[in-house]
């Protein structure tokens, strides 16, 4: 089997919810959006760069422990027996080393982990963007960056970075997940052991590092939710920046990923002019002249078609 297939048969196993959601965000027409204040909107096209702040810093940053509850839930109770037993099989001891490796990370996630939030987008959003994304995320002057979604749906290790879609679970919800898996190695026990230890050993890692970073509470199931996710002391980037900034009177080190191909590792589409496929001006006293601001800096970004990119949201939402 070439590796990439071992690669994506290995994923879809340990990560049976990120394949579905992958595939149904691959379909033609689907987009993702990400909703931030016009500042960084700028800065994001003059400087081909998106910012990533840590985990620690965000706004939700309480749902990291919501799934890590969610995950100590399954793996303490009876399924988690059945879990281990069922990796056990395929290399005795490996559940040692699993939970040992993932005791001494799980500190790093919480402080050493840096995030950029995207948000799923549909036709019907077009022309005046999402209420409760304003509201949320918008600030004063809100923009909603609407992407292409090829770039962060094709596998490449080019950045260390890597987006992920978020789960809305509950504890009781979560363990059907769980079970997911455990039947999954069940029924391929044969064909996993014949993969290295190490191997399905840094999967089942990567499947409990995900649930953990990547589960949030159902009462935000209307974000729709995808992370790009970073850690620099787990997998360095040699092409992330890191740098302080103070954003709203807190300096903190903010991480720089850039807007930018490496077709040679697999990464394309992440340049201004492929990946921004619209401009969804927020709610705001100045509307339009912050749409003709942003229709000046996607021409001087290479955009032949600029005017017809950006629209101002009808939402007659009033800013604070």
């Amino acid at each position: 089997m070439e590796p990439n297939a071992r690669q994506q048969r290995l994923f879809e196993i340990f990560h049976p919810f990120a394949v579905k959601k992958t595939k149904k965000r691959s379909k033609p027409g689907k987009r993702f959006v990400h909703y931030t204040s016009a500042e960084n909107a700028v800065s994001m096209i003059v400087k081909k760069e998106i910012w990533m702040r840590k985990a620690s810093l965000m706004n939700d940053y309480m749902e990291i422990e919501h799934g890590m509850e969610c995950l100590q839930h399954s793996y303490d109770g009876e399924n988690g027996d059945e879990f281990r037993q069922a990796i056990d099989d395929l290399f005795p001891g490996i559940s040692d080393e699993l939970q040992e490796r993932f005791n001494g990370w799980l500190p790093h996630f919480r402080v050493g982990t840096f995030l950029t939030s995207l948000s799923e987008h549909d036709k019907s959003e077009d022309e005046h963007g999402r209420l409760s994304m304003w509201r949320s995320y918008g600030g004063v002057t809100g923009v909603g960056v609407v992407l292409n979604p090829a770039v962060f749906l094709t596998p490449s290790d080019a950045l260390n970075a890597y987006t992920s879609p978020v789960a809305y679970l509950n504890p009781k919800e979560f363990k059907m997940k769980f079970d997911e898996i455990t039947t999954n190695v069940m029924n391929k026990t044969d064909w996993l052991k014949t993969c290295e230890k190490q191997i399905v050993l840094n999967y089942l890692f990567s499947m409990f590092r995900f649930a953990v970073l990547c589960t949030k509470h159902p009462g935000f199931a209307e974000e729709r939710e995808w992370r790009i996710i970073y850690a620099p002391e787990f997998e360095k980037s040699k092409r992330i920046i890191e740098e302080i900034k103070t954003i709203k009177g807190i300096p903190q080190t903010i991480c720089k990923l850039p807007l930018k191909d490496f077709p040679e590792e697999g990464l394309v589409g992440a340049s201004i002019p492929e990946l921004v496929e619209r401009i969804i001006v927020g709610p705001n006293d100045h509307a339009y002249e912050v749409k003709a601001t942003f229709i000046r800096l996607l021409q001087g970004a290479g955009m032949s078609d600029a005017s017809q990119k950006v629209f101002v949201s009808g939402i007659p939402l009033r800013s604070n």
